[in-house]
């Protein structure tokens, strides 16, 4: 009986120094992922979620799409390569999204709406047309709103179902180059001052 329980000590006490505490092994901080990394990049059903339940990350081209707007026009985003794209996710059941509005309205649309090398676009998820025209007029802005009315085009850069509001920034090649979730104010102000680099 002693020497069956010397034999499993012996080979516990090697087992724990082969993962990760003997002389042979590596240290932590070179086997296991950074916190940060481990918050940004996770695997949910081989889909792979970065932070705040985006599937597309800054570098990628933005998923293309097609759109009908309020007007009746159609809106498709590989058509405006070459100019500096900004998406915004809304609704009209979002707080937070009738918040931020007036400010991109104030601070980004109508600084910039004349340039013809700048594009920005609502995108109201999951709302019919007679539900979104007085969400409009209740928030007064006068940027442009396309209807993504089965949330499908949402669930191509976010987890479906995941909050709004949220901004994409795209660059002049398709490229990701902000994403934004909620409305904070130095994130927002750091997103203004992008969209200006962009375009002088």
């Amino acid at each position: 009986m002693k020497n069956n329980l010397f034999t499993l000590l012996l080979a516990g006490a090697f087992c724990i120094s082969c993962n990760g505490t003997g002389n042979n092994a590596k240290p932590v901080e070179e086997t296991s992922p950074s916190v940060s990394e481990a918050a940004q990049e996770v695997k949910a059903d081989s889909v792979t979620v970065y932070e705040h339940d985006y599937i597309v990350k800054v570098g990628d081209v933005a998923p293309d799409f097609t759109l009908e707007m309020l007007d009746g026009t159609k809106f498709t985003l590989s058509q405006n390569r070459g100019k500096v794209v900004m998406l915004q996710f809304t609704a009209g059941w979002c707080g937070i999204c009738r918040k931020e509005m007036p400010f991109i309205e104030s601070d980004i649309w109508q600084k910039h709406k004349e340039n013809k090398d700048f594009v920005l676009v609502g995108i109201d998820r999951e709302e019919a047309k007679e539900d979104i025209l007085p969400f409009i007029e209740q928030v007064g802005t006068t940027y442009p709103i396309a209807m993504d009315s089965n949330g499908d085009v949402f669930a191509s850069y976010a987890l479906r179902g995941a909050g709004i509001t949220r901004n994409i920034l795209i660059d002049r090649y398709g490229k990701i180059v902000m994403l934004t979730r909620r409305f904070e104010e130095q994130e927002f102000k750091e997103l203004v001052e992008r969209i200006d680099n962009m375009l002088e």
